[in-house]
């Protein structure tokens, strides 16, 4: 198969969708690859280690879309991409069409199989392909929140691990998946005051057993909500419902009793986000003040660790990659139903039930 790796457009996006390892794998299959010019470079991969590897280099964009029977990315097609694909292709990366109504109706008309990482599933409803995105964005939320709470950066002023005669900051997480373990592992580590809210207790078993009483828990209510985040000096939005439109728990008004200077991170975002108030930014523009409070809610937050991205990401993808490669999509998604889960988009129907639901659209039986 052709298999075409392109160069990341989103603003301050920085990773990539393989690396020269994994060229080299697909190559000595009898696959042929074909690397966007400086695809790699933001993440510490260049045109010449691809070439060593096997791959061709591509500078022109069109050039290398038309060539493609697959090409694999990390973030959703951007406008000037959509029109490049092409009826027969596969599209391989994270797409989150769930929060993208006007991109899942593009793919559509392109008659492409869009397969999106996020979707892919595992043994017991794990999520194999966002599971490291998962981890990275969760740790990095903590991170950015403690930085914006800087003076400097218009924050409180507050040191999450306090100071002698000082308290500590107060971080509420809300959600305790993937993303609010890692975020509870870094704000723990850090000294804040910790306090997680989820729906399932027995997820809250599992961060209680692993941090004890350095995390104070509380199964979700919207009371319970209203109460905490008003004491919080940092908010973490980690809500997942996987494929579907994150649900918008917290309301403008609950926003508004949270103290001046405070600040939300939602990593929830990319599907939509889980704060009436929050909106898209970007790298180059992570944050914007609504009601006093700082609001960052960076869509591709893993996007500014790239080559730790690139490496955590490209080592789950490359197997699943192989299968589409060697089997071809009917056959490869027929002999792995959790690759399958993946299909979101084929032959202008849709597949996937959590995006149908989120855009009032019916799913097709799988007929690939």
């Amino acid at each position: 198969m052709k298999i075409a790796v392109a160069k990341e457009i989103k603003n301050h996006e920085y990773r990539v969708a393989m690396t020269a390892e994994g060229v080299a794998h697909l190559t000595r299959r009898g696959h042929e690859v074909c690397i966007e010019q400086d695809a790699g470079i933001g993440s510490g991969i260049s045109n010449s280690d691809y070439q060593a590897a096997g791959a061709r280099i591509e500078s022109d964009t069109r050039q290398l879309f038309t060539w493609a029977d697959m090409i694999v990315k990390v973030k959703e097609p951007q406008p000037s991409e959509v029109p490049l694909l092409k009826a027969g292709q596969i599209l391989f990366t994270y797409l989150h069409l769930a929060a993208l109504p006007e991109l899942t109706r593009q793919l559509m008309e392109t008659g492409v199989s869009a397969l999106g990482y996020e979707t892919v599933t595992a043994a017991h409803g794990a999520l194999p392909l966002l599971h490291p995105m998962s981890l990275i964005a969760g740790r990095m939320a903590v991170q950015t929140g403690a930085s914006l709470l800087e003076k400097a950066h218009g924050g409180r002023g507050i040191l999450l691990s306090g100071a002698p005669g000082a308290g500590r900051g107060r971080v509420l997480i809300l959600g305790a998946g993937t993303v609010g373990e890692n975020a509870v592992e870094i704000a723990v580590g850090m000294g804040a005051e910790v306090v997680v809210i989820n729906r399932s207790a027995r997820r809250l078993e599992v961060i209680e057993q692993r941090f004890g009483n350095l995390v104070t828990s509380y199964v979700y209510s919207e009371e319970t909500l209203r109460q905490q985040i008003r004491q919080a000096d940092l908010f973490i939005g980690a809500v997942l419902v996987p494929g579907a439109k994150a649900p918008q728990l917290v309301s403008r008004e609950m926003v508004t009793t949270m103290k001046p200077g405070s600040v939300i991170v939602d990593v929830a975002i990319d599907q939509g986000g889980c704060v009436e108030t929050i909106r898209p930014t970007s790298h180059a523009e992570p944050t914007y003040i609504e009601h006093d409070v700082i609001h960052y809610a960076v869509t591709n937050i893993p996007g500014a660790v790239a080559r730790t991205s690139t490496l955590a990401l490209t080592s789950r993808t490359l197997p699943y990659i192989e299968q589409l490669a060697t089997l071809g999509l009917h056959t490869a998604c027929k002999n792995n139903p959790h690759l399958a889960n993946g299909l979101n988009v084929h032959n202008a129907k849709l597949y996937n039930q959590q995006v149908a639901d989120a855009h009032g659209l019916k799913t097709s039986a799988f007929d690939v």
